[in-house]
């Protein structure tokens, strides 16, 4: 590699990534296909699918919309909490460390850990099997009977871990209207602000993930007529909310010359768990990781079910290497477009799948050289500086180690009029850089996989009209209850049972959609979608219109307006100020 191309990556060039933007959203033509995945990493390997406290399942990751020299980073943990859930209800596991990681210079190693350690006050004793023996109205009341704490610490280069918070109080599990009447208040008392700037939350939320799950009857019952139900409608999940300045994630301090990070969370407890016959439980030695959560989907479609567990115990740096390098290979040679193939007739692109490789595991960027299987000149056919961390100033690019991780440009503005479908809608701040909670990370996903990334290597037929019955996706656009516009952006926890009950011996009980909220309208409101969601169903394309493209020429048609509103959007490095809602 070259002086001249070390400093051609090591500077975020605006015009590059422009220039491309055409060719990124004018591929929106081929966003026709059903979602292809699991609820993210809800349930998504053996092992931790028995453990759901420790089951970490979405992690999200976007420039905060009311203050841009901050970041919000999001976490979930606890999948499929019904909110009838008592007497215990949903606590946070104890004794074991909740870690959002960062990678700020590409070896796919942490250089800065923010921890989570939960502490747990019990007084129900042998008195009573009740939660809350009345109305909670803060989390100081008497009537509160279970109580969580939290220490929260820092360890930046690999430090030891330094105090942020010690003993803040976490928002209890939601047991009701009657017993909780004012959950907002008591989410909003447990927002601690953070030494040096920022806010931490930890609390239980409706769960912010939207998808169709019907994809294991033979993707959507082989003909799409099982599609269009939320599968995650009325669950909720355990929620770390983090905002901090975006100079405490990057090299050196220094968020606008080293603007892009990579994200990922994950769960790690004692080696050695001794569960005594008086109910407690004592354990020791090191610390040993049990659940990851980087970029959606990876784990849950790309990787295989053998390697699944093991993809839960490793760090990023050692995807590359681990069962052989299984999950590069994947990503290089990935099992769903195959089966679409199979079962929809739409050819699959052809492997070895380099454009998904930058998705996943590099970040996009031109022209860089990074080493798989001893190859030092792997190509990189997405033509556009977007949001790896080569393209860092203080960045050394011969120390790069691809790797899983959500990746963010902390450098692109928030986005006023925010698309569902992110870069691949023309709207450089959404998902793969970054994710936002509106992003439909599941159609997007899948049209990385189906090969939208890579103008080059999309065949005429995959914009014919005979891919136009599929233009609908999974049918799930949105969260339902959307989202707020300040920290912590999560929606409150939902109360109605999820199974609506049915009479008795019926054998098919049918579930209860969840209380529909106010039209969303991108303004300000309990459930209007902020910049960090998106408006209710922007993103798509016109079904109408995609029987009389096909091909490059639609390519081309739609890519010369979206080219031209990404050029007007992204005009410097550093965000010096935040759009109107």
């Amino acid at each position: 590699m070259t002086e001249h191309d070390q400093d051609h990556k090591r500077g975020i060039r605006a015009a590059a990534l422009l220039s491309a933007g055409g060719v990124l959203a004018g591929s929106a033509v081929v966003g026709l296909l059903p979602s292809v995945a699991q609820a993210s990493s809800h349930r998504e390997a053996p092992l931790i699918a028995a453990e759901p406290a420790l089951d970490n399942t979405d992690v999200y990751a976007f420039t905060s919309p009311e203050d841009a020299n901050t970041v919000t980073l999001i976490a979930n943990w606890a999948p499929f909490s019904e909110p009838n859930g008592g007497p215990n209800f949903y606590p946070w596991a104890t004794g074991v460390a909740h870690d959002i990681n960062i990678d700020n210079d590409g070896d796919a190693v942490a250089d800065v850990v923010y921890r989570w350690e939960f502490s747990t006050q019990d007084a129900r004793g042998t008195g009573t099997f009740l939660y809350n023996n009345g109305p909670v109205t803060s989390l100081g009341d008497a009537n509160l009977l279970f109580r969580q704490t939290y220490d929260l610490t820092v360890s930046v280069g690999g430090a030891p871990f330094a105090p942020v918070l010690d003993d803040a109080p976490v928002a209890p599990s939601f047991t009701g209207p009657k017993g909780m009447p004012d959950y907002a208040a008591l989410r909003t008392e447990a927002i601690k602000p953070l030494p040096g700037g920022g806010k931490s939350l930890a609390a239980q939320a409706d769960d912010p993930f939207f998808l169709d799950l019907r994809v294991f009857d033979l993707l959507y019952g082989a003909d799409l007529s099982e599609t269009g139900q939320d599968t995650l409608a009325g669950y909720n999940v355990n929620t770390l909310a983090l905002q901090v300045p975006k100079n405490a994630l990057a090299i050196a301090g220094d968020a606008a010359n080293n603007p892009v990070v990579g994200i990922w969370s994950t769960t790690s407890r004692p080696s050695m768990t001794t569960r005594n016959a008086d109910g407690s439980v004592t354990s020791s030695g090191s610390l040993q990781q049990v659940s990851r959560l980087g970029a959606p989907l990876v784990n849950e479609v790309v990787v295989p079910t053998g390697l699944k567990d093991a993809f839960n115990a490793i760090s990023p740096d050692q995807d590359a290497a681990a069962a052989g390098g299984a999950v590069v290979d994947r990503v290089l040679n990935p099992e769903v477009p195959a089966l679409i193939e199979a079962i929809y007739g739409i050819k699959a692109p052809a492997t070895p799948r380099y454009d998904i490789f930058e998705v996943f595991l590099t970040g996009v960027v031109t022209n860089a050289e990074f080493d798989v299987d001893g190859n030092p000149s792997t190509p990189n056919p997405i033509e556009a500086d977007l949001n790896s961390q080569v393209l860092n100033a203080a960045a050394v690019p011969a120390d790069f180690q691809p790797s899983e991780m959500l990746r963010l440009n902390m450098s692109v503005p928030v986005t006023a009029s925010p698309n569902r479908l992110g870069v691949v809608g023309g709207d450089l701040q959404g998902f793969p850089n970054g994710r936002r909670l509106g992003d439909d990370v599941l159609d997007i996903s899948l049209l990385a996989l189906e090969g939208v990334y890579d103008v080059n290597n999309i065949p005429a037929d995959r914009a014919a009209a005979g891919v136009a019955a599929l233009a609908g996706g999974d049918g799930v656009n949105q969260n339902g209850p959307g989202f707020g516009n300040s920290f912590p952006y999560i929606g409150l926890p939902n109360t109605t049972a999820v199974n609506g009950g049915s009479p008795v011996g019926d054998g098919n009980p049918q579930p209860v959609p969840p209380a529909a909220g106010p039209a969303s309208t991108g303004t300000a409101g309990v459930n209007g979608y902020p910049v960090g969601g998106v408006e209710t169903g922007e993103g798509g394309l016109d079904e109408a219109l995609i029987p009389a493209l096909s091909g490059s020429a639609a390519l081309v048609l739609i890519g010369a307006g979206a080219g031209s509103l990404i050029r007007g959007r992204l005009q410097r490095r550093t965000v010096t100020s935040t759009p109107e809602v």
